[in-house]
């Protein structure tokens, strides 16, 4: 396993995350902490979880987990979580308020058992929260010591760039990360969002670094999905709906996936992952899996680098295409300088 700095912190995380939205809904208790302790046996040192999945049982999970198991393991862990969805019926139940972050800071830190979170992110916009109030209170967070650092996730480029340049001008503390989707079927972010993160000095998180399955051949483009997978009972589940991601370019993507994985000898999951985890500002690839076996075969990429032809081959299958203006070619050309 690899180590890499958290943004520009001083914190070192493994390049490979333990994803934990599974916990407590596609996987019990016991599988789930298999899956932690293979993670930790394999090396990896961060976790991720937030108070909205499974209604907080995979904190709970987690946190029994970490009761269970000796120091010399738990201490090893840098622990991820996030606040901003629904957790209560009533209006002040959800968002980036004062008073929401706060409450369900406490009872994520209760639900894990914790004296402090070592990331806590903000897991959306607010556009109702003033930004201000939002990073203040962050900020009294850290300085509490209830957390050691924090970040954003799904925040578009506008938002971060908000938020970071804010938190300057108030002269509180900076954030570290920002964890979005980015996968070989989502690069979209790399036109605003990934060069705000990394102007910003902040580390890169990818979620569903396989396209929610499609990138791993489970899915084809002759069959909808059906059986033990995750769209199997409802193939038109969210963004991985199989009528919404299941285009033309997809099945391109995959096909190179599969060229690269044969001719490398490994799995199309483990050359889908060395992708994105070794694309620009990228700290931490976060892994989710319903089982152990999964998991086994994910952090198979752990150490796993593509050469630049193989690279080179994803690229092009995977390339968006972008529009002219302002992310194609003109738009590039009047951002250009030489000297």
């Amino acid at each position: 396993m690899e180590y890499r700095l958290l943004g520009r912190s001083g914190c070192a995380v493994s390049a490979h995350c333990l994803g934990t939205m599974t916990f407590g809904n596609e996987s019990d208790e016991k599988v789930s902490h298999a899956q932690l302790d293979l993670f930790v046996e394999q090396g990896g040192t961060f976790v991720d979880t937030a108070d909205v999945y499974s209604a907080g049982e995979s904190e709970r999970i987690i946190g029994h987990w970490f009761a269970s198991r000796p120091a010399e393991v738990t201490e090893r862990i840098v622990l991820a979580t996030k606040g901003r969805f629904k957790m209560a019926g009533d209006p002040n139940g959800l968002g980036l308020s004062a008073r929401h972050l706060t409450r369900a800071l406490d009872a994520s830190l209760t639900r894990l058992g914790v004296d402090a979170i070592d990331l806590y992110q903000a897991h959306a916009w607010d556009p109702l929260t003033p930004i201000d109030e939002t990073l203040r209170t962050l900020d009294g967070f850290v300085r509490s010591g209830k957390i050691r650092y924090y970040g954003f996730s799904n925040f578009t480029g506008w938002q971060l760039t908000k938020a970071v340049a804010r938190a300057r001008e108030l002269g509180l503390v900076a954030p570290v990360s920002l964890q979005p989707q980015y996968s070989l079927l989502v690069r979209e972010v790399e036109w605003e969002i990934v060069p705000a993160a990394q102007d910003a000095g902040l580390g890169l998180l990818p979620w569903s670094p396989l396209g929610g399955g499609y990138l791993t051949g489970k899915y084809t483009r002759d069959q909808r999905p059906a059986g033990d997978t995750r769209l199997g009972d409802n193939p038109s589940r969210g963004m991985e709906a199989y009528e919404r991601r299941g285009t033309a370019r997809t099945w391109d993507v995959v096909d190179a996936v599969q060229r690269v994985a044969e001719g490398r000898g490994v799995s199309m999951a483990e050359v889908a992952l060395a992708w994105v985890t070794d694309r620009p500002g990228v700290t931490s690839t976060i892994l989710g899996a319903r089982t152990v076996d999964q998991l086994a075969t994910n952090l198979s990429a752990a150490g796993l680098h593509l050469t630049d032809a193989e690279t080179a081959v994803l690229d092009e299958a995977s390339d968006l295409h972008a529009p002219d203006y302002p992310y194609g070619e003109l738009g590039l050309d009047q951002r250009d300088r030489a000297v």
